[in-house]
């Protein structure tokens, strides 16, 4: 028993031994790697570069009080359509103490002059039927009750000027109705009735009573950085994609490009303008934000491999262009000569043809060996 005992013990070590070296023989093999194997294509290469930027309209124009005072009607509101010369608000004037008294003042002295004179010309006018003056005499107390009449007149206007913005004789060149002044879109009216407004002027910006645009002429306003920047010019064309229409692309030409760059998070950009073609179904609004699409370089119908298969070495290039592919795939390295990447595919100018295929990524890792053994 103890014979048959041993005997069996020896047969599985050897088993267990057999198997481990078996295990051991598979695992050394080489594997064997399949490659997918790609034919150069025939297609056109574009290489682009973005900008990010927003939509603007060219003339945004920020209408402001000759006078200040307090707003007493708005009459507009954003969104609506405004021709050149139309009321947006009344601003009521508040006069200043010091000014009102200046001017009432002006008036007493000029009506006190005014009937001063007025009676000297009755006088000078009966001497001179009576013939005792000149009528040179006559003329000059003339010219001086005249004189006075359009100092009193004056006075009054600026009287009214002060307490109420306005004259009589120039009701519709009032300072007090803010128009605006140009045809457009009402943008933004920040202002309220009831609030209180200042006049521009050389010290001073003034109120804005509302933003008034074209909305018919619009920008795209974007920032470039100054690797990119040497490769574009004006003229050049756009694509532009709109975030708030993304089904959508516009065309744009490229019109401005900034003589001086600005740094934003260590790097240096540029500001670019672009005039976009949008058609007149479509409402844009200032503001959107929009990625402008710029074909720095493009070749048409020209050979090309995606640019994954391309080996960079230095300053060379290489491709592995298949050799066999049965029983086992073998590849020739050759060096090629590039053209225009858009990132996916490259331009190949030299080295391969459209009769060869290249190497591309890997498809399949196996043991042959295992594979066997196990059939």
């Amino acid at each position: 028993m103890k014979k048959y005992l041993r005997i069996f013990m020896i047969v599985v070590i050897a088993a267990i031994f057999i198997a481990t070296f078996a295990f051991l023989y598979v695992k050394s093999q080489p594997k064997e790697i399949v490659y997918e194997v790609i034919t150069p294509k025939v297609a056109d290469i574009e290489k682009s570069t973005v900008a990010t930027g927003k939509v603007e309209p060219r003339d945004e124009i920020l209408i402001k009080p000759q006078i200040s005072g307090i707003v007493e009607e708005v009459y507009k509101e954003a969104g609506e359509i405004v021709k050149k010369g139309e009321v947006i608000a009344k601003v009521k004037v508040i006069p200043e103490l010091g000014q009102l008294n200046s001017a009432e003042s002006r008036v007493r002295v000029a009506d006190i002059n005014y009937k001063q004179s007025l009676q000297e010309f009755d006088r000078q006018k009966k001497l001179y039927k009576d013939k005792l003056i000149s009528k040179e005499e006559f003329e000059k107390s003339e010219v001086s009750m005249k004189t006075a009449k359009e100092e009193l007149s004056s006075s009054k206007d600026n009287l009214d000027i002060v307490k109420e913005g306005i004259t009589k004789n120039s009701a519709t060149y009032s300072n007090t109705m803010i128009r605006s002044t140009i045809d457009g879109l009402i943008l933004d009216v920040p202002i309220k009735k009831g609030n209180s407004v200042i006049m521009s002027n050389t010290f001073n910006d003034g109120t804005t009573i509302a933003t008034v645009a074209n909305m018919k002429d619009l920008i795209f306003k974007g920032k470039i950085d100054e690797t990119e920047v040497g490769r574009i010019s004006e003229g050049m064309p756009i694509k532009l994609t709109i975030g708030a229409l993304q089904n959508l692309k516009f065309d744009a030409k490229l019109e401005y490009i900034s003589p001086k760059g600005v740094t934003e998070n260590g790097a240096n950009l540029f500001e670019i303008k672009a005039a976009i073609n949008a058609p007149s179904n479509v409402n844009i609004r200032s503001g959107y934000s929009a990625n402008a699409e710029i074909v720095l370089e493009k070749v048409s119908k020209v050979l090309s491999v995606p640019e994954s298969t391309v080996e960079f070495s230095g300053d060379s290039t290489f491709v592995y262009v298949l050799k066999t592919e049965k029983p086992k795939q073998t590849f020739e390295r050759r060096q090629i000569k590039l053209g225009v990447s858009d990132g996916i595919k490259i331009e190949i100018k030299s080295g391969i043809t459209a009769k060869d295929k290249v190497r591309g990524a890997v498809i399949e890792d196996k043991k042959p060996d295992a594979e066997e053994n196990k059939k």
